[in-house]
């Protein structure tokens, strides 16, 4: 069964047959969690990296911003008892598209958001696929923690 994570949307599941995916990412970023010991799983589709600049938004969809959304993705797999420690971190996304001048930068700014916030509390990276100009659709399948990436132009693959 597949669940689609929308923009400024996140999703948790401990279900093996549940397939989280987001689609069109461009300058947002796909953060995909996946606890290998107790199967739980989410993804976070964040637009934007920073919440100072709407905090009401923030407070109404928290997953609209790298700042609030990231905490709660995590806080929400713990929920289904998930650890950090075991946790697997894949990140996608972050393009620059429709700012091919880099004026706003967005895909950056948010990029550079999520590798801040997970310096600051000791989470890394287990794989990545960002930045350039084209658009990510990302897959995680709870029961296997497998996270596959589609990339417009490029064809289909494992992240």
């Amino acid at each position: 069964m597949n669940i689609t994570v929308d923009i400024s949307d996140l999703k948790v599941s401990n279900n093996p047959d549940v397939t989280l995916v987001t689609y069109s990412l461009g300058s947002c970023i796909g953060l995909a969690v996946w606890d290998p010991e107790v199967r739980v799983g989410g993804m976070l589709h964040y637009m934007l990296p920073d919440s100072s600049i709407a905090q009401e938004k923030a407070k109404a969809n928290p997953a609209m911003f790298a700042d609030t959304g990231i905490p709660a993705l995590f806080k929400a797999c713990y929920k289904l008892g998930a650890q950090k420690q075991r946790m697997i971190v894949k990140v996608a996304g972050g393009a620059q598209l429709m700012d091919e001048s880099g004026f706003f930068n967005i895909g950056k700014r948010n990029y550079a958001a999520l590798r801040k916030m997970f310096w600051r509390n000791k989470v890394m990276v287990a794989a990545e696929d960002v930045g350039g100009m084209v658009n990510r659709t990302i897959r995680l399948n709870i029961g296997t923690g497998e996270l596959n990436m589609k990339v417009s132009g490029k064809g289909e693959g494992l992240l």
